[in-house]
């Protein structure tokens, strides 16, 4: 693999002295400069949704932001000079030092859409029932899927062409990543290209009820890019009062016996209604063509950590990620055809179930448009059943310009399915 001296240099400077090339947190926005802590906190029921069990976006209206003394700026900003960003090194799963006040998420949802009140409103997304005939006695768990493009990525490396630079800027971009979040209410949040994990999502998401893993690239893209804010990686979140943590894996994938600059996270989590235990994975598999063979033996290597893990098969899986390739690569192929029984869950929104959508990355970059299905949910069919899945954005909502855009924050759609554990699983044939 090669580096370039720069990235090297970088990649070193971070590892010997990873507050070196961070920016320090600045004044930005003041909903979302958070201190580092977690707590309990039941947070999405109390949020407007449609009897559909759709989140209907409210609109976007312009709201004052206070003076800078209101109760949800100060619980933000308050212990931002001794935040995570500063003090983690090894980049690992942060501890919970602190038990701070809990965010009202409609709170913090205003805030959001005050920042971007000159901003068109979001998109509308519906859920599609997919499974009705065999109801469960239980609350179907919601699973997000995003790649949410690493900030310093969409402004250094990217090159989207239509967007413009004011829609990338972090003080809006990370309101809009937000209000996606809040709006569709996961239990468990799988993201790729993170790379705000400490000053933005671990604060935030902690206080909303998540805990929290990180899992950063070794030598990240993002290293490379001026006022870089850190590496990118994966995260991956669930609400505490839903699940219990079990077992916790990083794993740094290997491909052809070497290791490799993508990384995966799995854990084993028990659901708390239920007892079930089932492992929830997200990853990010190496981009470009021509790297077909690496990511197929990324994939592999996946699959074989996942079957240890799942004690084969035996644990339900659901595993999500940007795997870079289309259903055409023999990595997908490894996935369709795993003796972990998987099933991709996108296929049930085609009126076969058979075909993945036509796209879930489309953008235009100075080398062209780019329009690809990259991104997957897949689960143990065995166990598992999808009860609904977002809808996609069509091409009119997603407009000429593709994405990113004023409107949406990533080049990449975000996936979410609602699961239900099979009363009595099927056999693993």
């Amino acid at each position: 693999m090669y580096l370039s001296p720069r990235l090297l240099r970088s990649a070193l400077q971070q590892r010997d002295a990873p507050r070196l090339r961070r920016r320090a947190p600045g004044p930005g926005p003041r909903c979302l400069s958070s201190p580092p802590a977690a707590a309990r906190h039941p947070a999405f029921p109390q949020l407007p949704a449609a009897a559909s069990g759709v989140a209907t976006p409210l609109p976007r209206t312009a709201c004052s932001m206070g003076n800078g003394t209101s109760r949800l700026y100060s619980a933000l900003t308050k212990t931002l000079n001794s935040s995570a960003a500063a003090q983690h090194a090894e980049y690992l799963e942060s501890p919970d030092p602190e038990h701070l006040e809990p965010i009202d998420p409609k709170e913090l949802l205003e805030e959001c859409r005050a920042v971007l009140h000159r901003r068109p409103p979001r998109y509308q997304r519906d859920f599609v029932a997919l499974r009705t005939d065999h109801p469960s006695s239980h609350p179907p768990i919601r699973v997000m899927q995003w790649n949410i493009l690493a900030q310093a990525l969409g402004e250094g490396k990217d090159n989207f062409a239509q967007c413009p630079v004011e829609a990338l800027k972090w003080e809006e971009r990370k309101c809009l990543i937000l209000e996606e979040i809040l709006a569709y209410q996961p239990d468990i949040l799988c993201l790729q290209e993170v790379d705000h994990y400490f000053d933005t999502f671990q604060p935030l998401l902690s206080r909303l009820g998540y805990q929290g893993t990180f899992f950063p690239k070794p030598w990240s893209p993002c290293l490379d890019v001026e006022h870089n804010n850190g590496p990118d990686g994966c995260a991956l979140f669930f609400l505490q009062n839903r699940f219990k943590l079990v077992h916790s894996a990083n794993i740094r994938l290997t491909a052809m016996a070497l290791k490799t600059n993508q990384v995966a996270i799995a854990q084993t989590l028990e659901c708390k209604e239920s007892s079930r235990q089932f492992c929830i994975a997200v990853t990010h598999l190496k981009a470009r063509t021509g790297w077909e063979q690496f990511r197929s033996a990324q994939g592999c290597d996946l699959l074989r950590n996942l079957q240890n893990i799942t004690q084969g098969a035996k644990i339900p899986l659901i595993i999500c990620g940007d795997f870079n390739a289309e259903p055409t690569e023999e990595v997908y192929r490894h996935f369709a055809s795993s003796s972990l029984n998987l099933n991709s869950a996108y296929k049930l929104l085609s009126a076969d179930g058979q075909s993945e959508p036509p796209y879930t990355t489309w953008k235009i970059r100075t080398s062209g448009e780019s329009r690809h299905t990259l991104d997957y949910i897949w689960y143990s069919k065995h166990a598992l059943s999808v009860q609904s899945a977002l809808d996609l954005l069509t091409e009119e909502q997603i407009g000429p310009n593709r994405l990113p855009s004023f409107n949406y924050p990533s080049d990449h759609l975000s996936l979410v399915c609602d699961f239900s554990f099979n009363e009595e699983p099927d056999g693993l044939s």
